[in-house]
């Protein structure tokens, strides 16, 4: 859903994944002083970017732990918290029927303590996803619900980056 929504940006917007995959598990021993270059990396890539779009499955009515780790060892930077006052939507997805409500809620919630300005309409919450594909590609109604999230998102990200 991440790579169909990317595509969804206007050509003159620079969108791009951070990787995650190798992102150990935040622990506060490896941090500090002298933190893992996994955290700095991951900390330097938040500072250069200016908005977030968080994608996230529904985990026993939560969002998925790697979003958590993300989140943890982006806020604990000792040179202060790099997501503060910068945009950021949820999208949640799911083959249930609630589009993973339960864990987009929680993932705004953590936006609290972080800082981080969530978009707030539209809430974008998928479900069923795996019948949102026909043929290997989005259907129309729900490409054009997420090209008018994604433009919320634009417009709402603009708004806070000066």
């Amino acid at each position: 859903m991440a790579e169909v929504v990317k595509d969804l940006f206007p050509k003159d917007i620079e969108v791009d994944f951070i990787d995650i995959y190798k992102l150990p598990l935040y622990n506060e021993d490896l941090d500090g002083d002298q933190p893992i270059e996994e955290y700095t990396n991951l900390r330097k890539a938040i500072k250069d970017h200016d908005a977030f779009i968080f994608f996230t499955p529904e985990y026993n009515r939560s969002y998925s732990p790697a979003t958590k780790n993300v989140i943890d060892v982006g806020s604990k930077d000792p040179n202060g918290n790099p997501w503060a006052k910068k945009p950021a939507a949820v999208f949640s997805a799911s083959t249930g029927g609630f589009g993973s409500m339960a864990g987009n809620h929680a993932l705004r919630q953590s936006f609290v303590f972080t800082d981080l300005i969530p978009l707030q309409q539209p809430e974008v919450y998928l479900a069923r996803v795996d019948t949102l594909f026909e043929g290997g590609s989005l259907t129309e109604s729900t490409r054009g619900f997420l090209a008018k999230a994604v433009q919320a998102f634009v417009s709402h990200a603009e708004s806070l980056i000066k």
